[in-house]
């Protein structure tokens, strides 16, 4: 009997324990599942520049078989989704961003089916794949345009922006790309100036005609239906245009963004496209851009608007400059903190944003943001990694970085392939501007500095081609390399891939409040995260000299989660120090 009675307290401790273990369980659930969950919102994304990221047939030029070939090596890394530079058929005017067929594959990268095994091999591992879309622009060479110059009557006639040259020669407008900055080409074939924001070669679409916009949702949906997972919309927030083509301020060529971004109608094709492409898919959708204000940015990825999943802006990584102070300083670090801390504020509640501070656009992120100095290199780049990887919104990191990979900094024109650089050179020596400052300004911000060739090993060409590389190798990658960071546990490879997995351990630093502290600290930039009653605190030395956080919190009762130094910090963070606590 007494057994029994021993038996049937044990029975109901237990089913007391379970009652109460399955009440937290729900009770923590519930709190998750008000955070809005999406796979997106938890991704890290990894961009591939596929011209420059390994070549499988010599011919000096990146490929899709070459992706292939590193799948292992992206899931190493730990990253969720990749984002892949545009591989559609082009003449390659601006490395692929001038489309000549949206529903083809530039040779130069291989074939459909290459592209049908790069992304089944993705899936394979557990990585989604999000497209470049390219549709501000297209080629000259698309067989729209080809139509469209043809003549005035053509039937894809307005699936451009044109000007008779009876009507005078139409008003100005600034060109990022174009050798005379003039945005108004002139065609002898039908008499008419046609619209390019960028390269002559790109002439810009016609948004406004409703046969160019679901040409463009039915090629979306084409992807889609292939099974890729995002989609990332490259100038968008210059595709509506006012063409009533008003006389625009004379300062539009330092304010792009004000005069030509956000121009009413943007939001509805935005809703149209959500509504034809994304909301049938589960995908991931982000704009290049988020416009002039946080009004602007909310506007596009608000949930109960129907546009985008979240908003891309380029506040942070504009920020690093030409060093033109007598320090030779790049940027302010209170500066750096004000902005991302705006950002986080205005987004706490609704919306969702990208973290990231370098891409396909932009000079390497460690000669920009860190010290590219053989002393401060790897501290610094790894400081960097643990900033991206630990704040809210979804971190993008740029192919090469993750090795710490600097400015390649060449000296004389003939080695830039990129065609901003080479047509403002052109305009520079028209004008006659100082070329050997521009030179120097250039080895510093170049695009091209961020497109050098993907440094796998220390065998001839950095391991990237057997051929004679499209655009020239850094020399140092004898010593920065994947190869030989892989078999060293302390290099800054290895570091991100533990920053990767300490986020997807921590919700908190995905979904978690962001508090900054020490706000006018010159130095150093910190900050908490907090989720589910779990906080850390995140501490980070943006410079090459020792510097005291004052948080106020007691690190002795704090458990070090990661650190860019093998030995543990006191009060004092020495030279670009980076340390996650859990507090």
């Amino acid at each position: 009997m007494q057994g029994k009675s021993v038996q049937l307290l044990y029975c109901l401790f237990l089913s007391t324990l379970i009652s109460s273990c399955h009440n937290s369980a729900e009770k923590k659930l519930s709190t998750v599942d008000t955070l809005n969950r999406k796979w997106w919102k938890e991704a890290v994304v990894y961009q591939i520049y596929p011209r420059s990221f390994k070549d499988s047939d010599g011919d000096g030029i990146g490929d899709l078989k070459g992706i292939i070939s590193k799948l292992d090596y992206i899931k190493s890394l730990g990253i969720t989704a990749v984002w892949l530079n545009p591989i559609y058929s082009s003449p390659n005017d601006d490395n692929g961003y001038d489309v000549s067929d949206y529903r083809n594959i530039m040779k130069d990268f291989g074939t459909m089916q290459d592209f049908d095994s790069l992304l089944k091999g993705m899936h394979e591992r557990g990585i989604k794949l999000v497209m470049d879309i390219v549709v501000n622009h297209s080629s000259d060479e698309h067989e729209w345009f080809k139509q469209s110059r043809s003549s005035r009557t053509n039937p894809y006639r307005n699936y451009y922006h044109w000007w008779n040259a009876e009507r005078g020669k139409p008003p100005y407008r600034y060109s990022l790309f174009d050798v005379n900055h003039d945005a108004w080409k002139y065609d002898s074939l039908t008499n008419a100036y046609y619209l390019h924001y960028f390269s002559r070669k790109q002439p810009d679409l016609n948004w406004e005609n409703p046969k160019v916009r679901n040409e463009v949702y039915d090629m979306m949906k084409f992807w889609a239906a292939k099974g890729v997972d995002g989609f990332r919309l490259d100038a968008f927030q210059f595709a509506a245009k006012d063409t009533t083509w008003p006389a625009l301020p004379s300062d539009l060529n330092t304010k792009f963004e004000k005069y030509y971004g956000m121009v009413n109608g943007l939001h509805d094709y935005l809703k149209e496209m959500n509504k034809e492409v994304f909301s049938k898919y589960d995908v991931m959708s982000v704009a290049e851009g988020a416009g002039q204000t946080f009004e602007d940015a909310h506007n596009l990825v608000d949930a109960g608007r129907n546009e985008l999943g979240m908003a891309y802006a380029f506040d942070g990584v504009n920020l690093a400059k030409y060093p033109s102070t007598p320090n030779g300083e790049k940027y302010s670090i209170i500066k750096f903190k004000e902005i991302f801390s705006k950002w986080d504020s205005a987004f706490a509640n609704n919306g969702w944003l990208s973290v990231f501070l370098s891409n396909h656009d932009q000079a390497r992120l460690v000669t920009r943001f860190g010290n590219d100095a053989p002393q401060f290199r790897e501290q610094s780049a790894k400081m960097l990694i643990t900033f991206l990887m630990s704040m809210r919104g979804t971190p993008y990191y740029y192919n090469g970085d993750e090795l710490g990979m600097t400015n390649i900094r060449f000296n004389k024109i003939e080695d830039y392939r990129d065609v901003q650089t080479l047509n403002e050179y052109q305009y520079q020596k028209t004008h006659g501007g100082n070329l050997s400052e521009f030179i120097i300004r250039k080895a510093f911000e170049s695009r091209d500095n961020g497109r050098t060739p993907f440094q796998w090993n220390d065998s001839i060409n950095a391991g990237f081609t057997t051929g004679k590389p499209w655009i020239n190798v850094n020399a140092n990658y004898t010593t920065i390399n994947a190869a030989v960071q892989d078999k060293d546990a302390n290099s800054i490879l290895n570091y991100f891939r533990k920053m990767v997995q300490l986020r997807k351990n921590n919700l908190a630093l995905v979904y978690g409040k962001y508090t900054l502290l020490d706000k006018n600290n010159p130095a150093v930039y910190a900050y908490t995260r907090e989720l589910n009653g779990k906080k850390l605190l995140v501490l980070l030395n943006f410079t090459a000299n020792n510097a005291t956080a004052n948080t106020g919190i007691n690190l002795l009762k704090a458990k070090q989660l990661i650190s860019n130094y093998s030995t543990a910090s006191n009060k004092v963070l020495r030279p670009y120090e980076a340390a996650v606590y859990e507090l």
